[in-house]
């Protein structure tokens, strides 16, 4: 992997659709095969023999305990990324070192925290998403298990968007998708050679996301310039972790409350059934074809706009924001088409229970026709941060993804006979989060520089 370092790319000269595909393209193959592992983990569960159903549905339940884990990592990276791409706009070389530097041991105190945290409160969290009886001990042992490796999935998570921020788009997704490769290796091996079960799969996980985790430090402490993890700024400077969560903590508190509303939306799932609920969470898993990529055409956008917008280079911002948008919405549509396409082999992969699978198949089209609304919603969330204005999106997507769903499943959902009513909240409030997305772009002053705006 040493032999693939060179000079950070500049993104402030050269094509700007060119420069954002080179962003986008390695990084949404990384999440693509990421969600592969993940679907292949799901597919052999619910094929374990005898407890397969209810072993899918015990493993779904860890979703939001993973979304929380996700929200922390995401505090650091989208707090010190969007700082670390301004400065290297505006070529302060110590600045951007420090902000890594520093986001690496402020990720290592959160992690061990977390481990602690959710491994002791692992049995009530679960009962909370709506464990059973029957789907406790399954979603117990997989929970536990991969909790232990939460030290390596949020330096992976965390660390991943500075190597992507300086250009190094290809060794961000080299990282994640070595990882996944040993992780789908691993999962028929642990599950059913040793007859691990639940276990096996969350033990494979852990592995891979440890090789993950030491390729990513590998290359931010030996990569051939300055913008790297230094062993005399690991440690916490004050000031700089006050401005690192001064810009994450929006996005981390943002993806934390959007976790805890999903929640309330996987508890009124629950009330339709196991079936509701195992045909949910294996389409949940699907719909990482999605929302996974459109994730990834946002980071990028952060970092091509922070780049950018320190540089003072606000036509390029303005451009870069259009040909970001135009990409997230091709993307979502054609993805949403393919997965109606192929709606029924799709759903045959997880599961042979036919009950299942027809819950998994409504959840598809209530998802994939409205999937380019949330490409507009999240497009623009991730322009708008990388001038390091994070606040706004935040109050959007808490709006529209937390707030609004929480009202709906109390006074609407109430109205409809069956799981459709759940179903519906999901495309209502990404149509309202792009709206109040598109207002906030259109007339807020977030291009403005500092200079302007003072």
């Amino acid at each position: 992997m040493a032999q693939t370092q060179k000079k950070q790319q500049d993104m402030g000269t050269g094509d700007v659709k060119k420069l954002l595909l080179q962003l986008m393209i390695p990084a949404v193959v990384a999440q693509v095969v990421n969600l592969l592992y993940n679907i292949v983990d799901r597919i052999y569960i619910g094929h374990i023999s005898g407890i397969g159903a209810a072993a899918l549905t015990g493993v779904g339940l860890f979703t939001p305990i993973l979304m929380l884990l996700n929200a922390f990592a995401m505090l650091i990276g989208a707090g010190g990324a969007p700082r670390t791409a301004i400065a290297m706009g505006q070529g302060d070389k110590e600045q951007a070192e420090k902000i890594i530097s520093n986001s690496f041991t402020m990720l290592m105190i959160f992690a061990v925290l977390l481990t602690v945290v959710f491994y002791a409160s692992a049995p009530t969290l679960l009962r909370l998403f709506g464990a059973s009886d029957t789907t406790l001990p399954y979603a117990l042992a997989y929970s536990r298990i991969y909790i232990l490796g939460s030290v390596c999935v949020l330096i992976v998570m965390g660390m991943n968007p500075f190597i992507t921020t300086q250009g190094f788009a290809k060794i961000s997704m080299l990282t994640t998708v070595i990882g996944a490769v040993i992780n789908i290796i691993l999962d028929p091996i642990l599950i059913f050679g040793f007859g691990l079960g639940v276990q096996g799969a969350a033990i494979a996980t852990d592995i891979s996301q440890l090789v993950s985790c030491v390729l990513s430090l590998r290359f931010l402490m030996r990569v051939e310039d300055d913008y790297r993890v230094t062993a005399k700024d690991v440690r916490v400077h004050k000031k700089m972790a006050v401005r690192i969560i001064k810009v994450g903590l929006p996005t981390g508190i943002q993806n934390m409350v959007i976790s805890l509303s999903n929640v309330l939306v996987q508890v009124s799932v629950n009330g339709y059934g196991a079936a509701a609920m195992a045909g949910f969470a294996a389409y949940m898993k699907v719909d990482g074809f999605n929302i996974l990529p459109v994730l990834s055409f946002s980071m990028a956008a952060t970092t091509f706009v922070g780049q950018n917008f320190g540089a003072g280079k606000i036509d390029r911002v303005k451009k870069g924001t259009f040909v970001t948008l135009g990409m997230c919405i091709v993307y979502t549509i054609l993805t949403g088409i393919l997965l109606l396409a192929f709606q029924d082999p799709i759903m045959h992969l997880f599961t042979g229970d036919e009950t299942v699978i027809a819950y998994g198949k409504i959840c598809m089209l209530y998802f994939c026709p409205f999937y380019w609304m949330l490409g507009i919603l999240q497009g623009l969330a991730g322009t708008v941060r990388g001038p390091g204005k994070s606040v706004p999106p935040m109050v959007v997507l808490l709006i529209s993804l937390c707030l609004f769903r929480i009202v709906w499943i109390q006074f609407a959902l109430p109205l409809f006979a069956g799981i459709e009513g759940v179903l519906l909240v999901y495309p209502v409030s990404w149509a309202v989060g792009a709206v109040l997305m598109v207002l906030y772009a259109w007339k807020g002053k977030w291009m403005q520089l500092p200079e302007a705006i003072s």
